[in-house]
Parts: structure tokens; sequence; C-alpha cells
């Protein structure tokens, strides 16, 4: 006798699966799939599968009750084939992929864009910005507003073929399969081994310094480092830089 996924199990996995799916939203998991923006949608979307579990239940067990359902329910009996549907609820549960790094950051070309318009900076003093932000004010506003100030940034590092080495941010649209990657060429002082996918911050000075990527021959800004930290990899380890 073949097992054969009935509208019970259909109700399990449907509920399995929203369940995951709340699990990620409701975690850091999601970052790993999608933007944070796009947290509230997970949610409603696992809500709307463990309601959706729930009232096929309810539908089947009144089906039943009324006497006519049972045989109804045998004679449309799903191939077993759709067990796999398991496998993606599984995979999710149990393996966390890493956020892309410096493989994916080296074969791609930089996904730097001249924004709208850059937002206000303090008049003075020390600056914590993103890679965008950086790369995108390095590159399109002629580092105005950066000029010999104490600037830190924080990324994972990449090495092209030639051994220039690079501060990475994977920038994403809408979920990891679309991630993108900004660079920005390091000089100045840098450690003497350079680890692919070290998590650095990096303090130092804007240079008008330029290069080309050499993938795409995008734009990609120098930054003149003085100083290094690793540091671990971020909670949210993408980043949306749009001005």
């Amino acid at each position: 006798m073949r097992t054969r996924l009935d509208r019970q199990a259909q109700s399990a996995l449907l509920f399995l699966l929203g369940a995951t799916v709340l699990h990620a939203g409701l975690t850091d998991l999601h970052l790993r799939y999608v933007k944070a923006g796009l947290r509230p949608l997970l949610l409603l979307a696992g809500a709307v599968l463990i309601a959706t579990a729930g009232a096929t239940v309810w539908y089947e067990w009144r089906a039943r009750a009324g006497g006519g359902g049972a045989g109804a329910a045998s004679g449309h009996r799903e191939p077993r084939i759709s067990w796999l549907l398991a496998l993606p609820v599984l995979a999710l549960i149990l393996v966390a992929p890493p956020a892309l790094g410096s493989y994916s950051a080296s074969h791609t070309g930089t996904a730097l864009q001249e924004p709208l318009g850059f937002p206000e900076l303090p008049a003075a003093g020390p600056l914590r910005m993103g890679v965008g932000e950086y790369a995108a004010r390095a590159v399109y506003d002629e580092g105005r507003r950066l000029r010999d100030r104490p600037l830190t940034l924080t990324g994972f590092l990449t090495v092209d073929r030639s051994g220039r080495p690079y501060l990475v941010r994977m920038t994403l649209n809408c979920c990891a399969a679309d991630a993108q990657p900004i660079k920005v060429a390091l000089t100045g002082d840098l450690p003497p081994v350079l680890q692919p996918d070290t998590w650095l911050e990096v303090s130092g000075t804007y240079t008008p310094r330029r290069t080309k990527d050499p993938v795409n021959a995008g734009p990609v800004p120098y930054f003149q480092v003085t100083a290094t930290k690793p540091v671990p990899a971020p909670r949210d380890p993408y980043e949306n830089w749009n001005g």
C-alpha cells in the first residue's frame, strides 16, 4: 500500500511551513534571506499559512462529521512526491545559509549607482558610515563633507586577482538572490595578512584616488586606512544604501 499525502498531512505541512516562516520573521534568521524591511510581510505570510492549515483541518472535520467527506478525501489523495514540500521547511529549520561573502564579491562588479541626493552630515567631527554611503559620496559628491575628517567603515575583505584589497558590503534590492557588492579599495596601514571574508572596522580618511572594478569597470573609490580592527559579522550583514 503506497503512502499518500491526505488533507491532514497537507495541513500539517502548511502549519509547519507557516510556523517556520514566523520563526524566521521573529528572529534574525530572515536577514539571511530578505532585507529587513520585508519582515512584516514574512510575519503576515506565516500567519496566513497557519490560518489556512487550521481552516483545512476544520473543513475536513466538518466533511467527515457530515458523513460524506471520508470517501471523497481518500479518493483524492495527492501522490507521495508531495512530501517533497517538507524539504525546504526542513532546510530552513536545520541549515541557516551564510551571508554572501568574498567569493560573490570578487566575481560580481560593483553595484554603486549615483543616488538622488545625499542626507546632511554633521558639520565636523568623526563619522561612522556605511561602505555604500562612503563610496557614493566619494565618487558622486567628490568627497565633500568627508575631507580631513576621521572616518570609520565596517565591511568584509575581498582581494582581486592582482592582490588589491577591498572592503565590501553586499546590498539588497529585495532578497539575497539579487545581492550585489559595493566595494571600497583600501590603501595605507593594512594588516600584513589579508584574509578574505574577515570582517574589519577600518579607520582612516577620504582620498580622491579611484580605480575601476576589474569585473564591470564600475567606479571604486579608495579609502586611506590608518587603523584596522577585526570585528564580528554584524547582525544584519547586508547594507541598504540608496541615498
